[in-house]
Formats: C-alpha cells, sequence, structure tokens
C-alpha cells in the first residue's frame, strides 16, 4: 500500500482556499458560510488561526495563546493568504512528518505525530474550502486521488455523541446518497451537501 503524502495533499487543499478567498470582496465577508453560526469573516479568521497554530506546532512550539482567535484587520483577503502561504512553508520544511505536534485544541497535552497532524489539516482545508466555495457561490473540484485520500482521513474521524459536544470540530453525520466524492466526504463531516437548501 503507497504512503499517503499529506504534504503534497495539503498544500492542494490549502492552495484551492487562497484561489476562491481571492476572489471575496468585501461586501461578501458577512455572508452566511456552511461552517455553523460564521460569516466569511468568522470563517476566514478561524481558518488564519488554525494555519498559524499548526504552522506552529510544526516548529516545536505548545504555547495555547497561539490559538487565540485573529483578528483579520482591514485586508482580510490579503491576511489570510498570509496566514496560508505560512502554513505551506512551514510544511515544506524538511523532516516535518517525523516530528511531533502539540495541537492544544485536541486537549491540554495533545500531541500527535507530524504526518497524523498534517491529514488533521488537510482534511479541515477540503471541508473549509468546500465552505468558502459554497458561501460565494463558486465551483470547487479535487483531483479523484485527493478526494480518495481524504475520504479516508474523514472516515477516521468519530461519529456519535462526541460530534455532539460543544466545540467539536465536525458537527454530526448527515445521511448522504449522492454518489460525488466531495459531497460525501463534506455530509459525512455535518455539512449539508444542498446548502443553502
Amino acid at each position: 500500500m503507497p504512503i499517503v503524502d499529506y504534504v503534497v495533499l495539503d498544500a492542494e487543499a490549502v492552495r484551492t482556499s487562497i484561489e476562491l478567498v481571492s476572489t471575496a470582496t468585501d461586501a461578501d465577508l458577512s455572508k452566511p458560510t456552511p461552517c455553523r453560526a460564521w460569516t466569511l469573516y468568522g470563517l476566514l479568521a478561524h481558518m488564519a488561526t488554525q494555519h498559524y497554530g499548526f504552522a506552529a506546532a510544526s516548529r516545536g512550539e505548545s504555547d495555547p495563546a497561539i490559538w487565540k482567535l485573529l483578528d483579520l484587520g482591514d485586508n482580510p483577503v490579503k491576511a489570510y493568504t498570509e496566514s496560508a502561504e505560512h502554513v505551506l512553508e512551514a510544511f515544506a520544511e524538511p523532516g516535518v512528518t517525523d516530528r511531533t505536534f502539540a495541537l492544544h485544541e485536541f486537549g491540554p497535552n495533545a500531541a500527535f505525530p507530524g504526518a497524523q497532524a498534517i491529514s488533521f489539516h488537510f482534511i479541515d482545508y477540503i471541508v473549509h474550502s468546500w465552505d468558502v466555495a459554497k458561501s460565494l457561490g463558486k465551483p470547487i473540484t479535487f483531483t479523484p486521488a485527493t478526494l480518495e485520500a481524504a475520504h479516508s482521513v474523514a472516515q477516521v474521524v468519530p461519529t456519535g455523541d462526541v460530534r455532539r459536544a460543544p466545540g467539536t470540530a465536525f458537527a454530526a453525520d448527515i445521511p448522504w446518497s449522492g454518489d460525488n466524492p466531495l459531497d460525501q466526504i463534506v455530509a459525512y463531516l455535518g455539512r449539508n451537501p444542498t446548502w443553502p437548501n
């Protein structure tokens, strides 16, 4: 079984998010998203915060303050792009998958092997890119290999009552019988593929 290169896959997901976000206007920032009660601005602030948090974790930093929600300032699109480029650069460092990432959001002492941590970031940005695309009314596509890998990572996310607890990363899964792989992934991770319907 081939080893999955989550650095490459994550880069595709993050670059897709950059392309989508770069089309957003100031008026778009107040639009709703499929991501709970967040506007597009709120979603971008969350996404940017996660980029800096994961990048810091890849360098061995574990200060919980790193994960405090960012203010995107006067140019949220630029601020988001800078955060995305920052995490891409961090994950491109040699040996990053062999490091241990302290991920405070999973618990005060939570730590994961680099490759697994990057797989978490990867699935987040597949789903969050979809969130952004839906908010903006834009199409989104990923390669079949990327979606296959994302499907495998998504299946590892626990289901059941844990998804209903406050602060969980993903809402409860939504039954979905469609054959679009990306729709299947987002439904499993708590999004309605037909949003905003």
